[in-house]
């Protein structure tokens, strides 16, 4: 199952040519990011709260098809563990209503220790611990 949340493209995030800010579609996977993580019963208190917070160590955007103002879009996100690796990727697609991709990002991330400032050694452990509905993460 991929999680997905709606989201209206607003005119103050476009750019001078009209279209979605590229800063912004960064910002849309972030808000699908939380979203999920929220859904899974992983509020951001409560994650910051168990000493650990999420970190981003890259994000790659394939831009499909241009966004403009008042574009309904929906906003995917998917897990991807990494098979007990220290780092994991979130994998988006920004979809239109018409079901044309607008965008593709993948992030890789990591928990982070917020004591010792290091990446926890299996973050999917610490997911999973702090989850209501571990299974909305693919646990």
């Amino acid at each position: 199952m991929t999680f997905s949340v709606p989201v209206l493209v607003r005119g103050y995030e476009l750019d001078t040519q009209g279209h979605l800010n590229h800063a912004v579609y960064h910002q849309y996977g972030e808000h699908a990011r939380w979203e999920l993580l929220r859904a899974a019963g992983i509020a951001q208190d409560k994650f910051i709260a168990s000493g650990v917070g999420a970190v981003v160590l890259e994000s790659t955007i394939k831009y499909r098809r241009e966004l403009r103002g008042g574009d309904e879009v929906t906003v995917t996100c998917a897990f991807d563990w990494n098979d007990g690796a220290k780092v994991f990727r979130f994998h988006h697609e920004i979809i239109k209503l018409d079901g044309t991709v607008a965008a593709e990002i993948t992030v890789v991330a990591g928990a982070m220790d917020l004591t010792t400032r290091k990446l926890v050694a299996n973050p999917a452990e610490h997911f999973r611990e702090l989850a209501d509905n571990p299974e909305l993460l693919g646990l």
